[in-house]
């Protein structure tokens, strides 16, 4: 059965891929059902639900304890007004908004504004304003040249507002806490006195300017080292993918999405796939303040024990969380699976004995069955390019193309890089043209930098699994390849119970190592010895390349500030390498220190 003919109250349609070898080693991948029809633009379910279900809740703040709620008329009506003032201000279409806040009802509203006036929305991550300098901020500041910038409040992000007030003419806040202590700011826009523009004939003759191919959002993208790109997403990619997602999920056509989720709208995976999944099926999102920090996850397990979702988005630091909570409270695991049909994770591999966790779980408190899948996808192609939309354990697998998309498997250096074509993929980077044209090859298939497999070269329908970065690998001395994707998902499936996160190390060594993050604080002495023990048996068999023969313990977590850990929650391989040298050194020292852990059929 394909996709076509899914029943309805299916929560996977059936894949149905074909592939073709080529004499030069790549294989091309498609599905052979065809990509059905879909929206012009976002602004068009907007106005779709809004005019069928008006008092349905698009989206849901807490707020003073509260939920705050926006309902589909409502973000209309503010979607227009906003939309009329933005315009008076000067914004178009090559003067978008800029966003330097996180995720908020205003910054929704302001996004929707952007979707029925034409003007495009650069939402940035916080660490742009944030955390060290304005240096960054300033530059991209300078690419996307935003005719106003929003920030939720305007006392903690005043110093970026600041940073950029030569560059960007109008500054819009949220509140700027003027009953606080300290000097009043001046010179920025409330964003209620936007509230109260009459839309009229600027706005729907800006609206009516919109085309599939006008520019929706811009994100930036690989900022933490050297120069952003900056990655136009238009209203065609935004829609197409979400037409994609619906052929390969059914069940979105029948069921009323909730989400509660924290993934930032700056990342493709929160301001992307899930914003828009819930904007263009009729959905409802609450938005969750928290994230999958120890610091932050408190919020989230609060919202959690307000609201069941029916499908649950994370990346595997958060489920690593989550796991441990919902096992410790029964309370929550029941109100979690109360309603809960699938559980999604993105941004990382996941380590399988999670996975088996969360499952577990599920059976424990659920009377129906849970599905757990995963997709990959980048910036660059509006979100997801393949999806796990079948059921499959092998450890990192991310599933098989979508309807309408084209993927090639192409040789490099011995493996195969995924490069993806179709109406999801971004026509070039702004305002770049040498770095555009590097990101294509010759028949105009995007170069993503991953590498993949096919599970079985024999069923292409068993989908693909992930093989990491090429820009992560390494070669030993002995002039072997570090394959350091696989190898760090291997590691942690084959001891993360142990571990939370692992990084590779060895470039240019004799043997391969990793800094590693405990799962839970405790005596090291036992842990060590049992990752000693853990190690050994991980290596046994394996060649040079594909053993981790020592091990460091890290005490302090990752560094967001230092670029360790990205908004999403996942770790940076190369950034905690740059930053850990002096541990990276440690842990090759001869003879070992006491805190390096060695395999076991190594130790003294």
């Amino acid at each position: 059965m394909s996709a076509e003919t899914a029943h309805a109250d299916q929560v996977f349609a059936r894949p149905d891929i074909e592939a073709r070898h080529r004499p030069d080693g790549s294989v091309l991948l498609s599905s052979t059902v065809p990509l059905g029809p879909y929206d012009a633009d976002l602004a068009r379910p907007l106005r779709r639900w809004a005019a069928e279900r008006p008092g349905a809740v698009l989206a849901a703040e807490r707020w003073c304890g509260e939920w705050e709620e926006l309902t589909y008329g409502e973000a209309l009506a503010r979607a227009e007004s906003l939309g009329e003032a933005l315009l008076g201000l000067g914004l178009g279409p090559d003067r978008p908004l800029m966003v330097v806040s996180g995720n908020s009802l205003r910054h929704l509203q302001l996004t929707l504004a952007g979707y029925v006036s034409g003007i495009p929305v650069v939402s940035l991550s916080t660490a742009y304003s944030l955390t060290g300098g304005h240096e960054r901020l300033r530059l991209v500041t300078g690419i996307a040249r935003p005719g106003a910038v929003y920030a939720e409040d305007g006392r903690q992000y005043g110093a970026a507002l600041a940073a950029i007030a030569e560059s960007v003419p109008v500054a819009i806040v949220g509140r700027d806490d003027r009953d606080q202590p300290g000097p009043p700011l001046a010179g920025l826009v409330p964003f209620d006195e936007l509230l109260r523009a009459e839309p009229g004939e600027r706005l729907r003759a800006a609206g009516a300017a919109v085309t599939p191919d006008s520019v929706a959002k811009i994100f930036f993208t690989s900022g933490s080292t050297g120069r952003p790109k900056a990655v136009p997403n238009t209203h065609r990619m935004l829609c197409a993918v979400q037409q994609m997602m619906r052929q390969v999920w059914p069940f979105l056509a029948t069921s009323r999405l909730t989400l509660v989720d924290w993934l930032p709208w700056s990342h493709t995976f929160g301001g992307n796939h899930n914003l828009h999944m819930v904007l263009t099926n009729g959905g409802t999102l609450h938005i969750d303040g928290g994230g999958p920090t120890p610091e932050l996850f408190a919020r989230s397990l609060r919202n959690l024990a307000d609201i069941s979702p029916n499908v649950y988005f994370n990346v595997p630091a958060g489920f690593g969380l989550l796991a441990d909570e919902l096992e410790r409270d029964s309370v929550l695991a029941k109100g979690f699976f109360a309603r809960l049909n699938l559980l999604f994770s993105a941004g990382a591999p996941l380590p399988e004995a999670l996975r088996a966790r969360m499952l577990r779980l599920a059976a424990q408190f659920c009377d129906r069955e849970i599905r757990f899948t995963s997709s990959w996808g980048m910036t660059e192609t509006a979100s997801a390019v393949t999806s796990a939309h079948l059921d499959i354990d092998v450890p990192g697998a991310i599933g098989v193309p979508l309807p309408g998309i084209r993927l090639k498997l192409a040789p490099v250096d011995g493996r195969l890089e995924l490069r993806a074509a179709g109406p999801t993929v971004m026509p070039g980077y702004l305002d770049d043209p040498e770095r555009s044209s590097e990101a294509f090859d010759a028949e105009g298939f995007y170069r993503t930098g991953d590498a993949g497999l096919l599970v079985d070269d024999a069923d292409p329908g068993r989908g693909l699994v992930f093989e990491g970065r090429l820009g992560e690998d390494f070669k030993l001395a002995n002039g072997t390849w570090v394959r350091v994707g696989s190898l760090r998902a291997a590691l942690l499936a084959a001891i993360g119970d142990e571990l939370a996160e692992v990084v590779i190390t060895g470039s240019g060594r004799t043997q391969v190592g990793a800094l590693a993050w405990p799962r839970r604080a405790g005596d090291p002495v036992p842990l060590r010895r049992r990752l000693a023990e853990a190690l050994a048996r991980f290596n046994a068999g394996r060649r040079t390349s594909r053993r981790v023969e020592r091990m460091v313990l890290l005490a302090e977590p990752p560094d967001r500030e230092a670029g360790e850990l990205t908004d999403k929650g996942a770790v940076s391989q190369l950034e905690v390498l740059r930053h850990r040298s002096a541990q990276v050194e440690l842990l090759y020292r001869d003879p070992p220190p006491a805190e390096v852990i060695m395999s076991a059929d190594h130790a003294d």
